[in-house]
């Protein structure tokens, strides 16, 4: 692919198309109690200048979930088209260190990490999609499988990091996918050579919707196994559900399957507005629980289960009965 980075920003500043664009990290502690989500987003509404959103969750089984999100004008940023180099308010993401605060509400978070890995990056969709104008919904991770240290602080509270697990991810595209189920992992209770992620989502062409569309990417022991369109797209299935998502996928060499899922108090809802002023409804976890088999030709099958998973619904329906934060 032509891009230098899988970070490069694609966001257009000359165009009057709608755009929606977003780099992201997440990481958690290593017990399933705590995590932390961060984003910068670009948002341009049809007819509207552009403006950047910075977003903070911070979820805490104990001392219960902050989110916070902050709005300003795009033409006051730096979002780089070459790399991992965000810019914005107090917020800083650089290629292996994010900095920043972010307040609203009465409520403030504010974080300083590093982080470090070699993971090579999930490229879900064939490439030559990712080159399309045709302004579908795009996702990658650059770093599927990152260490984290610093600290974080939500209002009066500090939060150690030492080592924590997590990944960095980008999506863009004209308008957030119609319905989706979104998960990622690495921190499992009986391994720490698993990462997987998956999704399944229904994209809007025109006026049609199609039938959910699935893929999902699972390294164990260091050997990658993809399941992605097009050649495994009648081998992976994936089932969304108000509060997780189910998946199983197969090819030649190996099978997999699993299911993500969190309690309601577990969710933070978030606002994700599309740029044509429709609503997408992301009910966020970061400390969901799963269960996955992995079953390998020629090897013991690997079962692992956690608490420490990131799931997002993504939903058109306001009646989901998730509290909205953000």
């Amino acid at each position: 692919m032509s891009t230098p980075d899988w970070n490069a920003v694609r966001f257009d500043p000359g165009s009057e198309r709608g755009h929606v664009e977003s780099h992201f990290l997440k990481l958690n502690d290593a017990e399933g109690r705590c995590a932390l989500w961060l984003k910068a987003t670009i948002l341009r509404r049809l007819g509207a200048p552009a403006v950047a959103e910075g977003w903070a969750v911070a979820f805490d089984r104990q001392a219960g979930h902050v989110a916070v999100k902050q709005v300003v004008p795009f033409a006051s940023t730096v979002f780089s088209p070459q790399t991992l180099d965000i810019r914005f308010a107090e917020v800083r993401f650089e290629p292996w260190s994010t900095r920043g605060a972010l307040s609203s509400e009465g409520q403030r978070i504010e974080w300083s990490l590093t982080f470090e890995g070699q993971a090579a990056a999930f490229v879900p969709l064939p490439e030559r999609l990712y080159r399309d104008r045709l302004g579908t919904s795009k996702l990658v991770t650059p770093h599927p499988d990152l260490r984290f240290t610093g600290s974080y602080r939500v209002g009066d509270r500090r939060v150690e990091v030492d080592g924590w697990r997590g990944m960095q991810g980008h999506n863009w595209g004209r308008r957030h996918a119609r319905a989706y189920g979104w998960a990622h992992c690495n921190v499992w209770q009986d391994t720490d050579e698993l990462v997987l992620e998956g999704i399944s989502a229904q994209i809007a062409l025109g006026p049609v919707t199609t039938p959910p569309i699935s893929a999902l990417i699972v390294t164990h022991g260091g050997v990658r196994h993809a399941f992605t369109p097009p050649q495994s797209l009648w081998r992976v299935r994936g089932r969304i559900s108000s509060r997780g998502w189910e998946f199983r996928a197969a090819s030649r060499s190996a099978r997999v399957s699993g299911s993500f899922s969190a309690d309601t108090e577990d969710f933070v809802g978030l606002h994700y507005e599309n740029p044509d002023g429709a609503m997408t409804y992301c009910l966020n976890s970061k400390i969901a629980r799963g269960q996955v088999r992995l079953e390998v030709a020629g090897r013991p099958a690997v079962v692992a289960y956690t608490r420490a998973a990131a799931l997002e619904i993504g939903t058109r329906n306001p009646d989901h009965g998730v509290r909205m934060l953000a």
